[in-house]
């Protein structure tokens, strides 16, 4: 899930901060362990905000140290009325100005100052239509009568070089309730009674060193319990809207259990509480100290079990630790490998397994030259990156266990956190706590793994019995990988795991079995960053959903049906569709009304709809498999109407093979059988 502690975010950060001249210095690097803390900016900010009415005005007080650039950023579309320097006024024109922003340039001095700043603006809209790709491509702040929602990437508070804290004043008109990363230490009327005609007032405390501002107000009910964590307590809140009440105290429960799990795992809980809050948008981010997640997320009830516990842990790695931009950001990998993965690992071995196929079935939809290394991955802004960016890194942190063992992979776990709280951190700093741990050099390791795109080409190119041992020749692309190969070896006894080293194009192995063997098959536990080969990649809906210049054809003549076809069109797919007639050569989609489906596919020598699907639902869509040609999506529907109910749900269902749908729900799902790749061993 999407999430501020991913970063995703970070596109409309950085787009912003492009013209603030020192902004990328500041990411650059965290300070070394032991050091002392850098001085840094401390923001005073005071602001009224009306949502229905979109307006903000706010009061600014910058505390800036000797030695520190004053420089600061606004987003166009707020009018400074007042501006000065240690008491006295200044020239409220911008000195520059970028696509997304006006700057101030102030310079550094050799004393301590404060900047104070007054301004008013007229918030955008707040835009609830927008599909899981708009929130991911960064947001303005927006606000409306269902409340607001200010992003950190969107510069509506004074954005500075560097990390700093601050301390934000909100005051609401009757009936909205705000909140803020950082200690609450004002309150008035207390959120969890709030109602009648009284203004609310809070004031957030962030004494950490922060990266950004954000702030989410609405006409929140407020549940609150205070928890137990290791020598302290805790105070957890859901800021949910009245329809979901009834939810808060499952949240609040399972909150409790996450944050016990990740305190005792890695290290104490950074903030002095966690709160839930419900989103008017299809959002699942990250901050410190809270959640902000879609309402319509919030319902799921499988979104406790998984998500929940995903956005909690960013409060170590994202918002514990800050990434470093200029290497790539590992906080999304690790996050995804000890939530998801780690909940999956928990419910069985098996469960574990299909997780990391499935990041290999992902990345082998992802199309050529789309690819890239981790290094420069930063955020999720396409489902080509979040594959990479989630999968590939949850697949480096699942390989270096297996190779330096469960316990030296806790430890270094927990040296990393020690060392690095509050600081900006790259790979290099985790290569680093992972080594001490292990006393292993892992260099090459995270080299290749972290600046190399693609993935390992494995074969067996000979498998046979000499003298009554196995002898296997192993194949891999150029140039090799170093590799710690899982082998599985069907004997007449039983299968047998074995591990084996790859450091070259070619490795020659010799194994001894329990039995003799018939046959051996390479990395089953799908435990390698690898490409898988054809009859292990079932077609799916994700193929054609990342594919480069895909085929769409619509079936039918009626018009509201094909205004259906062409907005789900532009939800489902990442990348411009071509409308005509399907190809061979490139993956396509094909929309159908049901009861014209058998004549149009046995028209473009498509097979009928399969048993699993056949007269089900009101909608369905379906991964055609070709043979060796890009396949095709077949999307089914009883009328227009259905089709367009669709256009939500769809998106979210891109590793599935096949979908049934009943006025947008779906009703059954479910992926093709692949084969298993047994190589028969000769000689027996």
């Amino acid at each position: 899930m999407p999430a501020r502690g991913s970063w995703a975010w970070m596109a409309g950060v950085l787009a912003l901060a492009a013209g603030l001249a020192m902004l990328a210095g500041a990411f650059g690097g965290g300070t070394p362990a032991g050091a002392a803390a850098p001085a840094r900016i401390h923001v005073e900010l005071d602001i009224e905000l009306d949502p229905a009415a979109r307006t903000l005005r706010a009061d600014a007080r910058l505390h800036i140290p000797a030695g520190l650039s004053g420089d600061f950023a606004l987003a166009h579309g707020f009018e400074v009325d007042a501006f000065s320097f240690d008491g006295v006024a200044r020239a409220t024109k911008a000195d520059a100005r970028q696509p997304h922003l006006a700057i101030w340039r102030v310079g550094t001095s050799a004393r301590d100052r404060e900047l104070r700043l007054r301004y008013h603006g007229l918030l955008a809209p707040l835009d609830t239509d927008l599909d899981h790709r708009g929130v991911l491509r960064g947001l303005p702040a927006q606000a409306g009568a269902e409340g607001a929602y200010l992003p950190a990437g969107a510069a509506w508070y004074p954005l500075v070089d560097g990390l700093f804290s601050y301390r934000l004043t909100v005051t609401l008109p009757p009936g909205q309730i705000g909140i803020a990363p950082g200690r609450l230490i004002e309150e008035s009327p207390p959120a969890t009674a709030a109602g009648g005609d009284a203004p609310y007032r809070a004031v957030f405390d962030f004494p950490q060193p922060a990266d950004g501002i954000d702030l989410m107000v609405g006409p929140y009910v407020v549940a609150e319990c205070m928890a137990p964590l290791g020598e302290r307590e805790v105070r957890l809140r859901t800021y949910f809207h009245a329809d979901l009440a009834d939810l808060a105290q499952d949240y609040l429960r399972d909150s409790e259990a996450y944050l016990r799990l990740y305190d005792d795992w890695i290290g104490p809980y950074p903030f002095a509480g966690f709160s839930v809050v419900a989103s008017p948008l299809p959002t699942g981010f990250g901050m410190p100290g809270l959640t902000y997640l879609g309402r319509d997320v919030i319902r799921l009830p499988f979104i406790r079990a998984t998500s929940l516990g995903h956005e909690i842990l960013h409060n170590w790695w994202g918002n514990g630790v800050y990434p470093d931009w200029a290497s790539g950001n590992w906080s999304e990998g690790l996050t995804t490998y000890m939530a998801d993965y780690h909940y999956q690992a928990r419910q069985s071995a098996e469960a574990a397994r299909e997780a990391r196929r499935q990041w290999l079935r992902d990345f082998a939809a992802v199309p050529a030259g789309e690819d890239r290394p981790l290094t420069a991955f930063t955020s999720r802004t396409h489902a080509a990156a979040g594959i990479v960016g989630y999968g590939k890194a949850a697949m480096l942190f699942h390989m270096l266990r297996e190779h330096i063992g469960a316990e030296a992979f806790d430890a270094g776990v927990r040296r990393f956190w020690q060392e690095q709280r509050f600081r900006v951190a790259g790979w290099r700093e985790l290569q680093a706590a992972f080594e001490q741990a292990s006393g292993q050099d892992l260099h090459d390791f995270f080299r290749q793994w972290l600046t190399r795109t693609g993935a390992a080409d494995l074969r067996i190119v000979e498998a046979e019995v000499q003298a009554g041992r196995l002898r296997l020749r192993l194949a891999q692309s150029e140039p090799p990988y170093r590799l710690d190969l899982p082998l599985w070896v069907r004997t007449d006894a039983g299968e047998e795991r074995h591990v084996v080293a790859l450091h070259a194009a070619l490795t020659d192995i010799d194994l001894a079995t329990s039995s003799p063997p018939r046959a051996v098959r390479i990395d089953p536990g799908f435990d390698v960053w690898r490409h898988l080969a054809a009859d292990e990649i079932p077609a799916t809906l994700r193929q054609i959903m990342l594919a480069q210049d895909p085929r769409v054809q619509i079936a039918d003549s009626e018009a509201a049906f094909r205004e259906a076809a062409r907005t789900l069109t532009a939800r489902l797919l990442e990348n411009a569709p071509v409308d005509g007639g399907l190809t061979a050569d490139r993956a396509g989609v094909l929309f159908l009304r049901d009861d014209r489906a058998e004549v149009e596919l046995a028209r473009r020598g498509l097979p009928p709809p399969p048993p699993q699907v056949l007269g089900r639902g009101d909608a369905r869509a379906w991964a055609a498999a070709r043979g060796d040609a890009p396949p095709v999506v077949v999307i089914s529907a009883r009328d227009a109407q259905a089709l367009a109910d669709l256009t939500r749900a769809l998106p979210h269902y891109g590793r599935q093979s096949y979908v049934v749908f009943e006025r947008g729900r779906a009703l059954e799902r479910g992926v093709w059988p692949a084969a298993e790749r047994w190589v028969e061993v000769r000689g027996r």
